[in-house]
């Protein structure tokens, strides 16, 4: 009997996203960075910096002190370290460097692996800060599993950021194919066109010009010039995903899009998914905003009944 094992390629990218963290933000990072400074240093700003209450929990536990908690020489000296405070607290990028919490000027440390000069004297007052906060976690914690738990959880983390950034890149990667697609009939049209990577123009059949580009929200539009001023013909939206269990979601994002193309002057939406994994009519009832459903592995392919739609009703919004 022969079983059918799904595609594994997710993990390949973990596995790689994982390599680079395990180089750039954990736990090995700060212990490097820890044995790279002078010791009297290290202990000075633990004191400094660290609630009394914070460092003797971690007494007879096996850990050290800076295995956990941050400290200005270790962020000088490797300015990344601070995604793995981020990580352990178990806060997404998105969170911890937002505006509200003070903290976005920092981002630059994980980003770039740099503390601007400007932040220097700021590094003692974020220290306090972060590790009042992780003081409060791990005090939360059972001891008997304390190193496990702060060996395993900003993996944990990491995961979710993880599957964050592999469903931006399905995203990302059915948007170029499908726009890659989208221009070749335009190509083969047989008028003249002028492309980019981001849009591809053609002067159409009534002499204006039209552009099929690339957009923020939606992932793809159709407008058209007229004396007046731009016309926007087509909002069309994309979405990468497969898994049956999110599919109903995607086509709600869709239509939160449609309906903001709609209030922008859109004149008609469409929405670009993969129909194999939720039937149509159920679809239709989370994006009624979407006039018109293709299907994604078809539009990819360039061939069936989705691809022969598009074909017509891309020239017709086009005029070519």
């Amino acid at each position: 009997m022969t079983f059918n094992i799904p595609n594994t390629e997710r993990q390949t990218y973990v596995e790689s996203f994982l390599r680079q963290a395990r180089a750039n933000c954990l736990h090995e990072v700060v212990a490097t960075a820890a044995r790279a400074v002078p010791p009297a240093d290290l202990r000075r700003e633990l004191v400094a910096c660290v609630p009394s209450e914070g460092l003797s929990f971690l007494q007879g536990t096996g850990i050290r002190d800076e295995d956990v908690y941050a400290v200005p020489c270790i962020l000088v000296h490797c300015p990344r370290a601070i995604a793995f405070y981020r990580l352990l607290l178990g806060i997404s990028q998105k969170q911890f460097y937002a505006a509200k919490t003070g903290l976005s000027r920092f981002k630059v440390l994980e980003e770039r692996s740099v503390v601007p000069s400007g932040l220097l004297p700021l590094l003692g007052d974020f220290c306090r800060s972060v590790n009042q906060a992780i003081s409060q976690l791990l005090l939360g914690f059972p001891r008997k599993s304390l190193r496990a738990d702060v060996a395993q959880l900003p993996i944990m983390t990491l995961g979710a950021q993880a599957d964050g950034s592999w469903r931006t890149q399905i995203g990302s990667n059915a948007t170029q194919a499908v726009f890659s697609s989208l221009k070749s009939i335009v190509r083969k049209a047989g008028a003249h066109f002028t492309e980019t990577k981001t849009s591809i123009s053609v002067r159409n059949s009534s002499g204006r010009q039209v552009t099929l580009m690339l957009s923020a929200d939606p992932d793809v539009v159709i407008r058209e010039e007229f004396a007046e001023g731009v016309v926007y013909k087509t909002a069309i939206e994309i979405k990468g995903g497969k898994d049956r269990s999110n599919v109903h979601n995607r086509a709600g994002e869709a239509e939160k899009s449609h309906q903001k193309a709609r209030q922008d002057g859109a004149g008609d939406c469409w929405t670009i998914i993969s129909l194999e994994s939720g039937t149509l009519s159920k679809l239709k009832k989370e994006s009624p905003s979407t006039r018109e459903w293709f299907d994604l592995d078809e539009i990819r392919k360039q061939s069936g009944p989705s691809w022969n739609r598009i074909v017509l009703l891309t020239k017709a919004a086009m005029g070519i």
